[in-house]
């Protein structure tokens, strides 16, 4: 059996994570669903100084904390930024990384290099999108019920985390065994760039027919996937 790592994309926390996590553990794997500073049930921790390297750090220590070893990590959206780095800082303890629908930024690279999104509101601590934005493109796809219950979920995001350049790393300098699996009814992140993720890492490619969210809309099919 695995050990799998998920980790969250912007607006999120380990609850996004919740009906896969339920289909793994039931085939008997070992899961971590974690939520990051600043993000859902810890956004009363938001402060300056959360970044992606921040983020990836507490990947790194809980894989050494919890003694995880040929982790399956996992990331999703602006996730797949953090398992970069918490790669890099715990490649011991990584066995595999699997990007979903996820940003691979190379340093100096920022996320608005890569997408393009209506205008968010922002604080000097936190970006997130507008409701109407939420309900009507984010998570259009998503059946009512599903919709409902992720707009009571999502909430700001560390804006450094988001909006600040990708910092150094040595992560693309490395050897890797990798999948990336995009969505193809998602606008973003762009094919063109989950392709370069997986031609630069040497990875496998796979897709799937809904939006950005697999996880949500296609539970079932993600777990076989990252299985």
């Amino acid at each position: 059996m695995a050990t799998y790592v998920l980790v969250h994309g912007a607006y999120q926390g380990g609850w996004i994570w919740k009906p896969v996590a339920e289909r793994l553990r039931a085939a008997g794997h070992a899961v971590y669903a974690p939520t990051l500073d600043g993000c859902a049930e810890r956004a009363d921790q938001v402060r300056p100084g959360i970044t992606v390297g921040t983020h990836a750090r507490e990947i790194a220590q809980l894989l050494h904390y919890e003694d995880l070893r040929d982790v399956v990590l996992v990331g999703t959206s602006s996730g797949g930024m953090v398992i970069c780095k918490a790669a890099e800082l715990a490649a011991d303890r990584v066995g595999r990384l699997v990007f979903v629908d996820a940003l691979a930024l190379l340093p100096g690279e920022r996320v608005g290099d890569i997408v393009s999104r209506p205008a968010a509101e922002t604080t000097a601590l936190t970006i997130v999108p507008k409701r109407a934005d939420a309900e009507g493109r984010m998570f259009a796809d998503l059946p009512p019920d599903v919709r409902a219950w992720t707009l009571a979920r999502y909430t700001p995001h560390p804006i450094a985390a988001l909006e600040a350049p990708m910092e150094a790393t040595t992560f693309w300098e490395r050897p890797w065994k990798a999948s990336v699996i995009r969505c193809r009814r998602a606008k973003n992140p762009p094919e063109a760039h989950q392709r370069r993720t997986a031609e630069r890492l040497k990875a496998s490619y796979a897709e799937m027919d809904t939006g950005h969210y697999p996880m949500l809309s296609q539970p079932d099919e993600l777990a076989r996937l990252l299985g």
